[in-house]
């Protein structure tokens, strides 16, 4: 049994009891968290990209104890800021305790808030609590999400918030290419430019067949 936990924006915590991974960490800052970073902990500190809506607290949750997982350029800047991490790229594949996950591609930009290039944007697939997740990271719509699908995803975390991602409707077309069991939607809501309705996406989603659910910040799922 797997635990998903929505911490707001792009930020998902996930445990199978035994290993905590969390993605994309943008706590402190984040209008709609619901916990500080003070009250989360992880083994595993997956960075889809640079930006310090995804970066977020990556330091502070590695420096009690996680690993930062993500690009070469990222994982040398959270080692110059005093945090253990592993340097990975696109399409390579990283084993830990209690599961695997692979880089994806996605269509995006990656830079820190002071600058510093973060390397290639990614999305990840994890093979966890055995479920297969997809977060897509901060991406366009792009045709490649097929390949992704014939891994044969359980879930898939989509961005719906347009104007810095794909929106709703190539979100929709993203399914297609997918084709997972569910979606969960997320980075909208956060703030104004992103303000898209969640609950009407996961409805346009179940009739191309997809189920889900559109979680509220703090909220948890099993899977």
């Amino acid at each position: 049994m797997l635990e998903l936990r929505y911490i707001g924006h792009s930020a998902v915590y996930l445990s199978d009891g035994t290993t905590r991974v969390v993605i994309d960490p943008f706590i402190t800052g984040n209008p709609k968290a619901t916990i500080s970073a003070d009250e989360l902990e992880a083994d595993l500190i997956l960075i889809t990209h640079a930006h310090g809506d995804h970066w977020g607290d990556a330091v502070p949750l590695a420096k009690k104890g996680g690993l930062v997982v993500s690009t070469a350029e990222i994982a040398a800047y959270a080692q110059q800021h005093g945090a253990r991490a592993q340097s990975m790229n696109i399409g390579g594949t990283y084993r830990f305790n209690g599961g695997w996950l692979k880089w994806t591609p996605a269509w995006h930009s990656s830079s820190f808030p002071d600058g510093t290039y973060g390397g290639m944007p990614m999305g990840v697939v994890l093979e966890f609590g055995g479920k297969r997740i997809y977060h897509a990271g901060d991406t366009a719509l792009f045709s490649d999400m097929r390949l992704i699908g014939e891994m044969g995803l359980d879930l898939a975390l989509l961005p719906i918030g347009d104007n810095w991602t794909m929106g709703p409707d190539d979100a929709l077309k993203a399914l297609e290419l997918l084709r997972p069991k569910e979606v969960v939607p997320i980075h909208y809501n956060t703030f104004p430019p992103i303000a898209q309705d969640g609950a009407a996406f996961v409805a346009r989603a179940g009739l191309l067949g997809v189920g889900g659910v559109a979680l509220a910040p703090g909220e948890s799922r099993r899977l």
